[in-house]
């Protein structure tokens, strides 16, 4: 029986990509930040481990336990817990980048260092990480996050060449607008972390709200979570998977127009994909 780790399965991407693998026979250990969450699943039959990927006592006890568990073995980690830190750059204090950058960036880091000590002994493994399209596509109003998805590109590309020939791979998910609770995450940041009245952005930001809190959809072709979580189902099951999987029709568009278009060019349709959101859309 094959094994993962997967990070930030409360909701979403990782929620569905855990209850798909467990449905295709995989022992998955799923985790999630929150106490109750944790309960939650494993009420619902996921084996699920209490897991802040900030805290490096909770990834070192989650590789123990886990290696307890299956005899010392682990076949795959996917990467997948994250949120999104919106405002415009010079809106951003360093806490709140310092907190996107343990979740999204250290977090996901320390847990590829944990899980490779396992895959160098056993010489296999796979490595799954949640990018996103703004991992090289940067749209206005996402510094933080943006920044944060391309060091994990970064990251990943590093460690490709790295890996090369010793039985692990290492793949990134680039999705696009996935239907989950990513916005209403995103909101709660924003609150807690800018300033809107004492920023020369404030009249733009009226446009960030109200897309952060709209019911639904916010945004043509999206996915649902399920959709997505099937193509982490193929990335960990491929005899030899992709460096990269591109999710939803916007990511696959963007990814040729980054390579079409003149850098201007680019940064013009970056503008035009986020119009209606400030004077910066257009």
């Amino acid at each position: 029986m094959k094994s993962i780790l997967i990070t930030g399965c409360s909701s979403g991407i990782g929620y569905a990509t855990a209850k798909q693998l467990q449905q295709l026979g995989w022992r998955v250990f799923a985790s999630c930040r929150q106490p109750a969450d944790v309960a939650r699943l494993q009420a619902e039959g996921l084996e699920c481990l209490l897991l802040d990927v900030t805290d490096s006592a909770h990834i070192a006890a989650a590789l123990a336990h886990i290696e307890a568990a299956t005899g010392g073995t682990l076949d795959a980690l996917f990467c997948n817990a994250g949120y999104g830190q919106t405002g415009a750059v010079e809106d951003i204090p360093r806490p709140a980048l310092r907190e996107q950058y343990e979740t999204n960036v250290f977090g996901a880091w320390e847990c590829i260092v944990a899980a490779m000590r396992v895959f160098r002994r056993q010489g296999h493994g796979r490595v799954l990480v949640n990018s996103s399209i703004l991992g090289f596509a940067a749209m206005p109003w996402r510094g933080a996050y943006n920044s944060s998805k391309f060091a994990l590109e970064g990251l990943c590309d590093t460690l490709r060449g790295e890996i090369h020939g010793s039985g692990i791979f290492v793949s990134l998910l680039e999705p696009g607008p996935i239907a989950t609770r990513f916005r209403p995450n995103a909101l709660v940041k924003f609150r807690q972390y800018i300033n809107i009245d004492a920023s020369v952005h404030r009249a733009d930001y009226q446009a960030q709200l109200q897309r952060l809190q709209k019911e639904g959809d916010a945004a043509p072709f999206t996915l649902s979570a399920d959709a997505c979580a099937a193509v982490c189902v193929k990335a960990l099951q491929a005899p030899r998977p992709k460096a990269r999987y591109a999710v939803t029709v916007p990511t696959h568009v963007f990814w040729y127009l980054k390579r079409l278009l003149p850098t201007t060019a680019f940064d013009w349709a970056l503008r035009r994909a986020v119009s209606g959101q400030g004077k910066n859309g257009t």
